[in-house]
């Protein structure tokens, strides 16, 4: 027997009467399971992990890395696995403080579901980006993509739910300077493709999680997400027949 607020119920009962009792959902339709944002700190102990993995052994990096050739020879999990990979503990470092900053309340407000495939999405698309447009001869890594992408959303999300968004545009704009003109005055190689790629996929998976009605969010959601999917398939599709074509000329 359980406690309960009309006296004392078996196990079953307790049982079958939280069955009935709905999850709250968030403001965009997903549940709110709980107000710890598990996601993102997941997320965060997945990248730290696989860094130390990186640091044990020489070979990771080469290949899990996201180099286009090798892409386009058929390794396409190098497009997922780079972005779980960085270049040094501050790489690391920077991009996990964001993350820990800007994804415990996208989480609350998009819930676990459509926040992890935001974070998804956001990172695919910068590597997506970086394998249509990156030099040939450099590798990239680093979860800056679904970095970027979170940016981007928590703009999105922030303006359609009223909030001050006045610091995100600022370190949005902080960051795609820093972007740009560090590789002009050093030698230090940045992904641009990563950043923008992630930061475009981001915004607009964002538009289409947040601003459609109520009674059509769901469908729009899901549909949103696939387009974007199929879209990244055709991108791939067609710069891995470049690639080969010109391999093979």
């Amino acid at each position: 027997m359980r406690s309960a607020a009309v006296g004392q119920q078996c196990v079953e009962c307790v049982r079958a009467g939280a069955r009935t009792i709905r999850q709250p959902r968030t403001r965009f339709g997903g549940r709110q399971r709980s107000a710890a944002p598990v996601l993102t700190y997941a997320l965060i102990a997945v990248n730290v992990a696989a860094f130390v993995l990186q640091m044990a052994s020489g070979r990771l990096e080469r290949q899990l890395a996201l180099w286009p050739p090798a892409v386009a020879d058929g390794e396409f999990y190098r497009l997922v696995t780079s972005a779980f990979l960085h270049y040094g503990a501050t790489h690391l470092l920077f991009n996990m403080w964001a993350l820990y900053i800007v994804g415990p309340p996208l989480e609350m407000w998009l819930g676990r579901l459509r926040f992890g495939a935001l974070y998804a999405l956001g990172g695919l698309g910068g590597s997506v980006l970086v394998y249509l447009v990156s030099p040939l001869d450099t590798a990239t890594a680093g979860a800056s993509g679904a970095i970027f992408g979170l940016f981007g959303a928590t703009f999105v999300v922030g303006k359609r739910l009223a909030v001050d968004v006045r610091w995100v545009v600022a370190v949005i704009a902080i960051n795609l300077v820093f972007t740009f003109v560090v590789p002009l005055i050093s030698s230090q190689r940045i992904s641009w493709q990563a950043h923008v790629g992630g930061l475009v996929t981001g915004g607009l998976v964002a538009a289409a999680y947040v601003y459609p009605p109520p009674q059509r969010r769901n469908a729009v959601q899901a549909a949103v997400t696939i387009v974007v999917l199929a879209a990244f398939a055709v991108l791939i599709w067609w710069r891995t027949a470049e690639l080969l074509a010109e391999f093979s000329a």
